[in-house]
């Protein structure tokens, strides 16, 4: 069977004899002849549209096709606008990073993993550099321990052609918990009175 690709069967377009016909409200009318089904849509002012062709007899609706397509539409629309979608940044590093270059691109990192973002980390080597790929997980092993508390690691480091990668995810921070704080003060109070 088909997967139906295009737009359902309209009004003249309808090719069977008779079909089942549901009302504007959804209501079952029962079987006509598509002719009748056609003229009770038609005094209407609305369309008739074929919803379940593979049905014997197939099933048609009454309604405002215009106005039905524009609610899909809005529906998909909304729907698009609440799916969340994960970034993926990237940081390149080289092995012979500085230090000061090394802490402008961990905050850099820090900041998209703060927006939530996942955060590719790459070590671009170069010549002579890829005899010594302990440099580059150096700096890896290095920025996972300094953003221990903000991210978490999702791909370990690993070696590929001339580069080095390591993906890194945010880490949701628990919220603080102001009751355990409370009862630590009752405690105390306690204390207090019985002395």
């Amino acid at each position: 069977m088909a997967i139906a690709t295009s737009e359902p069967r309209l009004n003249e377009d309808i090719r069977a004899g008779e079909c089942r016909l549901i009302g504007v409200d959804g209501s079952q009318l029962g079987i006509f002849d598509v002719d009748a089904a056609q003229r009770i849509a038609d005094d209407q002012g609305l369309d008739l549209v074929e919803i379940a062709p593979e049905a014997t007899p197939p099933v048609c609706r009454v309604m405002d096709y215009s106005k039905f397509k524009y609610e899909q539409a809005q529906k998909a629309k909304a729907a698009r606008k609440k799916q969340s979608r994960i970034e993926i940044k990237e940081m390149k590093f080289r092995p012979k990073i500085d230090t000061g270059d090394y802490e402008t691109k961990k905050r850099h990192v820090l900041r998209f993993l703060e927006s939530g973002a996942k955060v590719k980390v790459t070590i671009m080597f170069r010549g002579r550099e890829m005899a010594h790929p302990d440099l580059g997980l150096v700096i890896l092993e290095k920025l996972a321990e300094d953003l221990r508390e903000s991210a978490a690691i999702e791909v370990q480091p690993k070696l590929e052609g001339r580069n080095m990668f390591m993906l890194m995810t945010p880490v949701k921070k628990k919220p603080l918990k102001p009751e355990g704080a409370r009862a630590e003060g009752h405690e105390e109070e306690k204390g207090t009175q019985e002395s």
